[in-house]
């Protein structure tokens, strides 16, 4: 799959992302605006530049874990199968949490998590993607918040991956097959 030859096509600049940040996380504050501290989940591997841009924004006692599922191994489709790789290392019931992914497409992922979580009670429960492909949706989902809606391309960049390659891009590339 990798060895094929491809370009990548900038579609939303590294400045673009982190104006989004920043209204993104006046949106979060509003929201747990009072909370004693705000656990933030990132979903790995490819939020993790997302999630610290956005603990850096957010102006709010923060705890920060990880989750890491997987539907798709190297590919460039999601096998619709989610695996829980790596769990949190700290319990949820009756906390505020977020759960921030990279990139809501076909939503089972995210759907997957929600309802693991939601197991755990916490006390208010939300979700934000930087991306989202809604054209893709399998599931009738959406995260509380999103950075950017993109149509039906493979992306890189920004922490997301082709066969865990392109995550250190700054911006948010449309992958291109040569």
């Amino acid at each position: 799959m990798t060895d094929r030859r491809y370009v990548i096509d900038e579609m939303i600049s590294a400045k673009s992302i982190a104006a989004r940040i920043e209204d993104l996380c006046k949106e979060i504050q509003k929201e747990f605006k009072g909370t004693d501290k705000l656990v933030v989940v990132g979903l790995l591997r490819g939020s993790f530049v997302f999630i610290a841009d956005l603990v850096r924004e957010l102006d709010l006692p923060i705890e920060v874990d990880f989750l890491e599922a997987s539907s798709y191994g190297d590919g460039m489709e999601s096998s619709r199968e989610v695996r829980i790789l790596k769990d949190l290392r700290g319990a949820i019931e009756g906390r505020d949490v977020l759960v921030v992914e990279d990139i809501v497409d076909t939503g089972h992922t995210l759907h997957h998590v929600t309802a693991l979580l939601k197991s755990r009670e916490p006390g208010r429960l939300k979700s934000i993607a930087l991306l989202d492909k809604p054209s893709r949706r399998e599931v009738d989902l959406k995260a509380d918040w999103t950075g950017f809606e993109i149509p039906d391309e493979f992306v890189v960049g920004y922490g997301i991956d082709f066969a865990q390659r392109n995550r250190n891009l700054p911006f948010i590339g449309k992958v291109r097959f040569v």
